[in-house]
């Protein structure tokens, strides 16, 4: 079993930045991808960036040059830094977790409101 545990939402204005974080815990020997995946009201869950095990990197044409995302491996945790964030941002975020021994894992999700 895996639990994840976000933190980072809330509200900010339209350039502003917001950092989250989701911190993985449970029986899993390696990670073979963390990520973050936002909905927002009315559309689907969509990817926003990932992290492989390998540390490669992969964004949403959206918020290319806007958002990074980071790993930690010590604490098993991945970041999401966003930076010139836009009223289209405002969503639920989601971590997920794919370790190779255990099925995947999500997180309760965080929100993003980007407003003035």
């Amino acid at each position: 079993q895996v639990q994840l545990v976000e933190s980072g939402g809330g509200l900010v204005q339209p350039g502003g930045s917001l950092r989250l974080s989701c911190a993985a815990s449970g029986r899993f020997f390696s990670i073979r991808f963390m990520g973050w995946y936002r909905q927002a009201p009315g559309k689907q869950r969509e990817l926003v960036a990932g992290i492989t095990g390998g540390g490669f990197t992969n964004y949403a044409d959206s918020v290319k040059g806007r958002f990074t995302i980071s790993r930690d491996n010590a604490k098993n945790t991945v970041y999401l830094q966003m930076n010139n964030l836009k009223p289209e941002d405002t969503a639920v975020y989601y971590c997920n977790l794919r370790p190779y021994n255990l099925p995947e894992a999500w997180g309760q999700g965080t929100l993003v409101t980007v407003s003035s």
